[in-house]
């Protein structure tokens, strides 16, 4: 039984994931909105809400890990903010709101877990095709797209540093699935994959492919729209 921490686990392939996860393993599962999580029923789940924009993001969550006192074996940074607006039409409210939730919540959440994993724990931050150099771009999408390509690039920073710990690091670039956020970027779009299908990907990359793989963004994509 691992111990897994997931940031941004109340909807979508956030939930789809504790859902899976919770059979055999401790699941730690933080989100802002938690009532989709109280209502799974399992010891081996733990829900906290925490705001990622919040100032003390951070030390919120380290005390909370220094509380429960467990090791980590998987963290999965899934948590994704989406704002669909012509780059011109951005306000700095905007912007700050995609970069806060999706790099330097990720960011914060990264600095207060690694102290309690492990070597041969993983780190898996999701981020999106729409950050994955050289692949389709689409209006509307300039800052959230900017956002994951910056995790892209942090992932592979962050599994440089952690080689002295012996924990590993790794981005999936998500191409279409079928959630709340696909729905709001691409009105009426109907994706190949559910969630809970690449929740089942997902859960089992971070399980078990960081015995091959480390510091790598890789492409997870049937289509992008």
């Amino acid at each position: 039984m691992k111990n897994i921490v997931i940031i941004g686990a109340s909807r979508g392939i956030g939930l789809a994931l504790v859902k899976q996860l919770v059979k055999e393993n401790q699941v730690l599962a933080i989100s802002r909105q938690t009532d989709s999580l109280l209502k799974i029923s399992a010891d081996t789940l733990t829900v906290r809400s925490m705001d990622l924009n919040a100032l003390d993001f951070k030390k919120s969550l380290s005390a909370l890990l220094k509380e429960t006192g467990a090791p980590i074996d998987l963290l999965i940074n899934n948590a994704g903010y989406l704002v669909n607006k012509p780059f011109l039409a951005l306000d700095r409210a905007d912007i700050a709101a995609q970069f806060n939730t999706n790099v330097i919540g990720i960011m914060e959440a990264c600095q207060a877990c690694i102290p309690f994993m492990q070597p041969n724990s993983h780190i898996v931050n999701i981020g999106s095709m729409g950050g994955f150099q050289g692949s389709s771009k689409f209006a509307g999408l300039s800052a959230y797209s900017s956002s994951k390509a910056a995790v892209a690039s942090f992932t592979e920073c962050l599994a440089e540093e952690m080689q002295a710990l012996g924990i590993k690091a790794n981005c999936l670039a998500l191409g279409a699935v079928q959630t709340e956020m696909l729905a709001a970027a691409f009105p009426g779009y109907e994706a190949p994959v559910s969630a809970t299908d690449m929740a089942a990907y997902i859960a089992d990359f971070g399980l078990n492919a960081h015995h091959w793989i480390n510091g790598k963004v890789i492409p997870v994509s049937l289509s992008t729209p």
